[in-house]
Parts: C-alpha cells; sequence; structure tokens
C-alpha cells in the first residue's frame, strides 16, 4: 500500500467560544461561566494544564480508500465518477487533496475554456465528444438538491484551422478520422472560407476546416465549483494540504520476470520558457510576436487595442503532447491523469470517467485509453497527437 505523507498549511479552530441561549425570555451568557467549565472539567483530567479542544474537521480521515492529489478539474472528475459509479452508495471513501483552495495559480481557473473535436487521433475526439455533451447536459450530472442549477455559459462556435500546401494533406486526413468518430467538422477551400468569413485574409492558405457542432468556449472556474459542490453532497472529503512523497511497503521494485528495476527520468527537452513562477504577462512578446501575425490573417486587428490579458499554464507532456492516463507500470496501486498539454480541461468529464473504470473494473468500459498509459515512456512508443496549438 502507498500512504501519502501530507503537509497541512490550515489553521485550527476553538471550539471554547462565548454562547448565547435564550431560553423562556431569559438570556443565558454562556461566555461568563466557561472559566467555571474550565475547573469542573480539568478537575477531572488526570493533571496538566488546561488545553482548549481543537476543531479538527480540517484535518484529513486516517484511512481512505482513495487519495486524489489535485483537486482541480481532472482530480474533481476523478471523484465525482468513482462516487457515481461504485456499486453501493458509500461504499468507496474519496479523499481528495488540493494544495491551493483558491485555485489561484491553478491551470483550469486560468485556462481559456475550449472545448474542440479537430484532433488526430481517435482518442482524443472521443474524449471532447463525450466531454461537450456532459457540458451541454451538466445539471443531469452535476445538480445538487436544494441548489440551483449550473449554468456554464456554454457557448456554441466552432475552431476554424488553416493549412497551407504543405499541411493541406494532414488536414484532409484529420478530419476523415474526426468524422468517423462522430465530429461535425467541414472542410473549406480558399474561395468557401472568404464568402464565409469575409474579413480574413486567405493568402497561403489552400484548405481549411471548420467545426460545425459541439466546439466553443465555457466557463471553467463554474465547472469546477460544480464538480466540487456535487462530489461534496456525495460524501468526498476534500482537504487543503500537500502531498510531498510516496511511502511503499517495499523498497525495491521488480519487473514480472523478478527484474530488479531503478526509475530514473525517461525524457528531458530544454527548450526557450519563460519562468513557470512568474505569471506576468510578456505584453512585448504578445506585441512583438503574434500581433503581427493576426494583423495579417485578420487585418482588422490592426485597429485593435488589447484591453486586459492574464496568463496560465499547461501541463505540457514534452514527450508527444498527450495525457498520461491510466496505472503506474510497477506502482499497482497508483494511477495517472496528467500531461494533457493544453485540452485537460475540456476532456476532464471523460478522463475522470476513464479512471474511475480502471480503478472500479480493472479496464475501461467506454472510451479505450491504453494507449496513454505510462508505459509507453518507458518503451518508447510516443502517441503522436498533430493538433496541439
Amino acid at each position: 500500500m502507498l500512504r501519502g505523507a501530507l503537509r497541512f498549511r490550515a489553521d485550527p479552530g476553538l471550539l471554547g467560544r462565548g454562547l448565547n441561549t435564550r431560553r423562556g425570555g431569559s438570556t443565558l451568557d454562556w461566555a461568563g461561566k466557561v472559566p467555571e467549565i474550565k475547573k469542573k472539567i480539568q478537575s477531572l483530567l488526570p493533571g496538566g494544564d488546561w488545553n482548549p479542544l481543537y476543531d479538527t474537521s480540517h484535518l484529513p480521515p486516517e484511512r481512505t480508500d482513495v487519495v486524489i492529489v489535485g483537486g482541480g478539474v481532472l482530480g474533481l472528475s476523478v471523484a465525482y465518477w468513482l462516487k457515481r459509479l461504485e456499486k453501493q452508495r458509500g461504499a468507496i471513501q474519496v479523499l481528495v487533496v488540493e494544495r491551493d483552495h483558491t485555485y489561484s495559480r491553478a491551470s483550469t481557473a486560468l485556462s481559456v475554456g475550449g472545448i474542440r473535436q479537430q484532433f488526430s487521433l481517435p482518442e482524443n475526439i472521443q474524449l471532447s465528444l463525450f466531454s461537450v455533451d456532459f457540458l451541454r447536459n451538466i445539471n443531469d450530472y452535476l445538480a445538487v438538491v436544494d441548489d440551483p442549477p449550473l449554468d456554464v455559459q456554454f457557448n456554441p462556435s466552432g475552431y476554424l484551422l488553416l493549412a497551407s500546401e504543405k499541411s493541406a494533406a494532414m488536414m484532409e486526413k484529420n478530419v476523415k478520422v474526426q468524422r468517423q468518430e462522430g465530429a461535425k467538422v467541414c472542410l473549406m477551400s480558399p474561395e468557401q472560407l472568404q464568402n464565409k468569413f469575409p474579413w480574413i485574409n486567405t493568402e497561403g492558405v489552400a484548405l481549411a476546416s471548420y467545426g460545425l457542432e459541439g466546439e466553443g468556449w465555457f466557463d471553467p472556474w463554474c465547472l469546477l465549483q460544480g464538480l466540487q459542490r456535487k462530489i461534496q453532497s456525495m460524501g468526498v472529503v476534500f482537504c487543503r494540504g500537500e502531498v510531498t512523497r510516496f511511502i511503499s511497503s517495499s523498497n525495491h521494485m521488480e519487473t514480472a520476470s523478478g527484474e530488479e528495476v531503478t526509475l530514473k527520468r525517461i525524457h528531458e527537452v530544454h527548450e526557450e520558457e519563460p519562468d513557470p513562477g512568474n505569471l506576468e504577462v510578456d505584453h512585448g512578446f504578445f506585441q512583438d510576436k503574434v500581433w503581427p501575425h493576426l494583423a495579417q490573417r485578420v487585418p482588422a486587428f490592426e485597429n485593435l487595442k488589447v484591453r486586459s490579458a492574464w496568463a496560465g499554464y499547461y501541463d505540457y507532456n514534452t514527450f508527444d503532447q498527450n495525457g498520461v492516463v491510466g496505472p503506474h507500470p510497477l506502482v499497482v496501486n497508483m494511477y495517472f491523469a496528467t500531461g494533457f498539454s493544453g485540452h485537460g480541461l475540456q476532456q476532464a468529464p471523460a478522463v475522470g470517467r476513464a479512471v474511475a473504470e480502471l480503478v472500479l473494473e480493472g479496464h475501461f468500459q467506454t472510451i479505450n485509453l491504453s494507449s496513454f498509459f505510462f508505459s509507453r515512456f518507458h518503451l518508447g512508443e510516443k502517441v503522436k497527437e498533430h493538433n496541439i496549438f
């Protein structure tokens, strides 16, 4: 078994407080009687000074069936589906550990909230197709009795992707896969593109793809709050803390053939990236590197000014830009749901369901995500997604 070593930052609250109670029209001032009560209780205790009792409700349970590290939308989705799919109500105890209850620097809260089906891999298309259905029918999933309904403010608006002569064949191939999986996407020639969007400059465009349904954007914060509200109503325990290490019952690991294994970093990339600790918007970079391309493609941008901006995080997988889902190859009770490289929020409802299926049933039951297993790292088998931006 693994045990999570947790570091907590919550402040304990005192139970001893002044209480006022009305009985028969008169008021009893309990604050004035507290010293007498303390003395009586102290006289019953085996020595020592009086110490007030502390509220321990902020601490996690001593035992739990599942610990989820990270209370963003992916972690909450896993918690939700574990409780929804459990065979008997209350059969599984789930604990979610999140180090920042404000989510001020969380990928979920800082996301722009887009969703699309225009991927190159069938698994990613299937994940987003289910997730958009989840968003459209969110109150069928996340409604809580006596609480107001959720409105994630889903705004349908198709993604428009442009391809040059060099990448047009790849776009055609991708759209074919998207349609096979049930996504509604159309291809447009430069002339068709110009007719539909007369404000766009089609210079250098050989082909365009446009999402006709199931794409757009939504409110990430509302989805996060909705999941949190729902799982708490289902009995999930939410704890502010940080997992600092894992303690295994074994001090070494072996493969199925008995060969001892040493874990090490598998892949490392050195790229020019901003300091991840600094979320200040680099206005100069946007103005010098991004804006000229926008203005060239859409001339109306020449007359616009940026009014506000924010920066966020990509949970970026440098290996193949796809999520890591499923069991650890050596630690039998450890599962991953991470590294989605910018499309984790939009796929969270489906990924949470997939992980819950693995934990509860031992295999995927809806969408087969075995190609996203962690084992592909040490096998060196990339699962390349071509539509990452």
